[in-house]
């Protein structure tokens, strides 16, 4: 469990104009668990959040998370992950490119569960999957899997044209090895992931390498 903040500010501090807004939004960030925050829409840049937010909603905020004690540490991995999908694992969509072959793979590969050996995605078509990505410590940094079975019907999986360059490089390359009904460990080089930059937003360090647990469930 995390330990609970101080309360930095009173009622008659937080109706004042001599709090600034950015102020607020910062220290809520700071303690607040990702689902709570999301909750509450204050996920993304403190400049961003202070545009749309009003005062008095970053006020109430700040009350309901002392009351409700969501604090960074409080939830468990699987609420978490959860509300990590805008991360995705989608590069640049809008500037889709075709893989030019570049020496040997920077992803290793291995079956944990065959699929159908035959309905192998060619470049080009549709596929989806459920997933749940990693660092190499186990921080799960994004996964479309639910929860409970029962949202798992409520839910779509991701859908995207394979070997189009619309996802990161090692997930494009391994989705056109599995078939139908496979589950692989996928364990992706820097290179073929974020990269040197990393993807800051979604907790990926520069020079990561990534593992994902991928289910391909349909092909058309």
């Amino acid at each position: 469990m995390a330990d609970e903040p101080t309360r930095e500010w009173s009622d008659e501090q937080l109706k004042s104009d001599d709090l600034p807004k950015k102020d607020l939004i910062k220290f809520i960030q700071d303690n607040a668990a990702h689902s709570f925050l999301n909750e509450h829409k204050l996920l993304g840049n403190i400049k961003n959040v202070a545009k749309t937010a009003k005062k008095e909603q970053l006020m109430i905020a700040y009350h309901q998370l002392f009351e409700s004690k969501r604090f960074k540490g409080t939830e468990p991995v699987e609420e978490v992950t959860e509300q990590v999908r805008a991360v995705k694992i989608e590069e640049k969509p809008k500037e889709a490119t075709e893989i030019v072959d570049e020496g040997p793979p920077k992803y290793f590969k291995s079956v944990l569960k065959k699929g159908d050996k035959s309905n192998f995605p060619k470049k080009g078509d549709n596929v989806s999957c459920w997933y749940t990505g990693s660092l190499e410590d186990g921080t799960v940094f994004d996964t479309n899997i639910p929860p409970t079975a029962r949202k798992k019907k409520q839910t779509k999986p991701l859908t995207f044209k394979a070997g189009l360059g619309r996802v990161i490089r090692g997930w494009d390359e391994a989705i056109l090895t599995m078939s139908k009904g496979e589950t692989a460990r996928v364990e992706i080089e820097p290179e073929w992931a974020y990269g040197r930059k990393g993807l800051p937003d979604a907790k990926i360090p520069p020079n990561a390498k990534l593992i994902f647990e991928v289910e391909l469930v349909a092909v058309d």
